[in-house]
């Protein structure tokens, strides 16, 4: 049964994993003090709390990526859609400072997620009963995506919340190689996902977070030759003071991963094409990947900052269980290298 709020009566978060996922973050009930133990206003805490939601639909013949991010001060939100086959890539990107039109909900399984920006919309809207969480996206090019995201068969999501900074704390949920149906609608073709074996990623975040931050991420979904599910969820720098957000899926069945190694070149002889290479300390991840392009954004306002890169790409390697060795051979996925200031 799921954790119905993170923050209990006195204040204080139950930090660790929840099995079962947490219905509410449930922040302004949160003790939050300053570095001296000064208690902070409710309307400090409603400016300081951060969200984000990214969810990401691949396969073979497309690659999506999709956020919304509200900072309080600003928000931000983008959408690219690449084709692995003919290279082709459009993106879009805005910001709306002290985040206006731009909301997100407490509730990581419930609730909605909205940004809008002259006529340019993404929403991305989640209900309890049935388990679904749909995404709708119309921008004034024309590119058009619905998509619902099936949470219903074998939901098995990673919810973790740790310690941020000394005051804070940060939550996240992740999930990895959830069904999907929907079309997208981009450069005067329709895609439709049911056909193309479409598959899903969701990361919902929030929480009191480091006012400097960096993290490494990698993240892939795909059908194995057998026609399960596999997914990956990795990072390094954030989600690490106690627990970490480690873990693959198989057809929804979870398992975590311990600590992994990121090595890659950020600056000087790094390009498109560089490797990157992770590896986990229990052995379970030895894998490599090349990316065919990626996304960055380098954003200065002084107050809050960001230079963000999101490669996509082909991993390559192997995946040592307990009971089978699964190998990659170019299967397509994400890596980031984020630094952030909010």
């Amino acid at each position: 049964m799921a954790k119905k709020e993170l923050i209990d009566q006195d204040g204080q978060v139950d930090f660790g994993i929840f099995p079962d996922g947490v219905d509410d973050i449930n922040y302004l009930d949160f003790d939050l003090r300053s570095t001296m133990g000064k208690s902070r206003s409710t309307l400090f805490k409603k400016l300081s709390f951060n969200q984000f939601q990214f969810i990401s639909l691949s396969c073979e013949q497309l690659i999506i990526g999709l956020a919304i991010v509200d900072l309080k001060i600003a928000s931000h939100c983008f959408v690219y859609v690449y084709d692995p086959q003919t290279t082709e890539f459009d993106e879009v990107s805005f910001i709306s400072l002290l985040a206006l039109n731009t909301s997100i909900d407490s509730t990581p399984n419930t609730g909605q997620a909205t940004f809008r920006k002259g006529r340019n919309s993404v929403t991305i809207n989640t209900t309890a009963k049935p388990q679904i969480r749909s995404v709708e996206v119309n921008l004034k090019s024309g590119l058009k995506i619905s998509a619902c995201i099936d949470e219903s068969i074998n939901y098995n999501p990673l919810a973790v919340c740790v310690r941020a900074g000394f005051t804070g704390f940060h939550f996240t949920q992740k999930t990895a190689a959830l069904p999907c149906t929907g079309t997208l609608q981009w450069r005067g073709n329709k895609y439709v996902f049911e056909e193309l074996k479409v598959l899903a990623s969701v990361d919902w975040s929030a929480g009191f977070m480091r006012r400097e931050t960096f993290w490494n991420w990698g993240s892939l979904a795909c059908t194995l030759a057998d026609g399960r599910r596999l997914g990956l969820n990795l990072s390094a720098g954030v989600i690490e003071t106690g627990f970490t957000e480690n873990a693959l899926w198989l057809d929804g069945t979870l398992y975590k991963i311990d600590m992994v190694d990121f090595q890659f070149e950020r600056y000087g002889n790094a390009k498109a094409t560089s490797k990157w290479r992770l590896r986990s300390n229990d052995g379970i991840i030895n894998l490599y990947f090349e990316p065919a392009g990626k996304r960055q954004d380098k954003t200065n306002l002084i107050i809050i900052a960001t230079n963000f890169t999101q490669h996509f790409g082909r991993y390559y390697g192997e995946i040592t269980l307990a009971d089978e060795v699964i190998t990659l051979n170019g299967e397509w996925g994400f890596t980031e290298d984020h630094y952030a200031k909010w």
